[in-house]
C-alpha cells in the first residue's frame, strides 16, 4: 500500500482544498479501507458551502463510503483484510440513554463520520471497526453505497409508524424522495410524491402539485417551507407529519395553530439520521433487487471533479452523483 493519499478538506466554509496527506494507520480497534465509492448529497454541499451545526474544522467530508479493507488494527477479529464494506457513519457510545434505547443516532456522545472525524472524500479513510458491515456478495459498490441515505429513509418510515395500505405523501422526488418512495412500497404502503420537477415526477408518477387527497403520513424530502404548510394540511386525522429534510435558519419558525393539531391528534415527528440496524436492513433490500437503486445514478466523476458534483447537486441538473477517489482525472 502506498503512504500518500489524495484528499478534499475543507478548512473553512465556503471552501475546500485538494490535498495530499499521509494514509492515516488504523487504531487497535479500527479498520483502513481503501474508498472505492463515495456519495454526493445536499448534506455535503452545505457541508462544504454553507457548513453544518455538526460540523468541525478542519475536516475531509464524505458520510457515504463503500470501500476494501486493507489495514486493521490489532483487536479486529471479525473482518478479513480484502472484505469489501459499508460504513454505518455514526460512532456512539454505547453507554448513554439513548444508546440504551438502540436510538444510538441521537447518542449523546455522536460523532460522525465526515462531520466530527475524516470521511470518504480520500483514497483511504480509517473507521472503527464496529462501524462497518459486510457488503452481501453480488451487490455492486456502486449500488451498496445507496445503503446510507436508503437507512436515513428507513429510519423515518419506522419513526413514522408506517404500515401496509397506509396512503403516503413525499414531498420531493429527488434521491432521498425516491428512495422513500420504493422504501414505502416495501411495507405495501401506497405513496405519492410531490415535486414541481417533471423530470423527477416521471420516473415515479408523481404530480408537479398535491393532489386533493389526505394522506396518512406526509413525508417532506425537501427543504421548501411551503411543502411543509402543504404537508400539515393534506394530512388526515391522527396522520402523521415527518419532518425529514432541514430548513434554513431563518426559514424554520413557523406559526401552527395547537388546536388543529389537538383536534385531528395529529403527530409529528423528526427524523435525522439512521441507526446502525437501518444499513443491514438496506443492505439487505439492495443486495435482495427489493429495491432498484440503477436508475438514480446519473453522474459519475473522479473525486478531483467534486465542485463539478456541487453544483450538479445545487441546480438539480440530476439525481446520484458518485465520486470515485482512487480514479483519475
Amino acid at each position: 500500500m502506498k503512504s500518500i493519499m489524495k484528499c478534499i478538506k475543507v478548512s473553512e466554509i465556503g471552501k475546500f482544498s485538494h490535498e495530499s496527506m499521509t494514509i492515516p494507520r488504523p487504531g487497535p480497534d479500527d479498520v483502513c479501507i481503501q474508498v472505492e465509492v463515495t456519495g454526493l448529497c445536499r448534506t455535503d454541499l452545505k457541508l462544504i458551502r454553507q457548513g453544518h451545526r455538526d460540523l468541525t474544522l478542519p475536516r475531509i467530508p464524505g458520510e457515504e463510503v463503500v470501500g476494501i479493507i486493507v489495514e486493521k488494527g490489532k483487536n479486529v477479529q471479525n473482518f478479513p483484510i480484502g472484505q469489501r464494506v459499508y460504513v454505518y457513519p455514526g460512532m456512539w457510545c454505547e453507554k448513554c440513554d439513548r444508546c440504551k434505547i438502540n436510538a444510538e443516532n441521537m447518542c449523546t456522545h455522536m460523532e460522525i463520520m465526515g462531520f466530527h472525524r475524516d470521511g470518504g472524500f480520500a483514497e483511504y479513510v480509517n473507521v472503527p471497526a464496529k462501524t462497518v458491515i459486510p457488503v452481501p456478495d453480488g451487490l455492486h459498490p456502486d449500488h451498496a453505497v445507496f445503503a446510507e441515505p436508503l437507512s436515513c429513509c428507513l429510519n423515518a418510515l419506522e419513526l413514522a409508524q408506517i404500515s401496509a395500505n397506509q396512503r403516503i405523501g413525499i414531498w420531493g422526488a429527488g434521491p432521498a424522495g425516491t428512495l422513500l418512495h420504493r422504501a414505502a412500497k416495501t411495507f405495501n404502503a401506497k405513496p405519492i410524491n410531490i415535486d414541481p420537477h417533471p423530470d423527477r415526477c416521471q420516473r415515479i408518477d408523481g404530480y408537479p402539485e398535491c393532489p386533493d387527497i389526505h394522506f396518512d403520513i406526509a413525508i417532506v424530502a425537501v427543504g421548501d417551507r411551503n411543502a411543509y404548510a402543504s404537508a400539515i394540511k393534506h394530512l388526515n386525522p391522527r396522520g402523521t407529519l415527518v419532518i425529514f429534510s432541514g430548513l434554513q435558519k431563518n426559514e424554520s419558525i413557523f406559526e401552527i395553530d395547537f388546536n388543529d393539531i389537538h383536534y385531528h391528534e395529529t403527530r409529528i415527528v423528526g427524523a435525522y439520521g439512521c441507526c446502525f440496524r437501518h444499513g443491514i436492513q438496506a443492505l439487505s433490500l439492495l443486495s435482495e433487487k427489493k429495491l432498484p437503486v440503477d436508475d438514480l445514478i446519473s453522474h459519475q466523476m473522479p473525486l478531483d471533479n467534486l465542485n463539478q458534483g456541487l453544483d450538479i447537486v445545487e441546480k438539480k441538473l440530476g439525481m446520484k452523483v458518485l465520486l470515485y477517489p482512487m480514479q483519475n482525472n
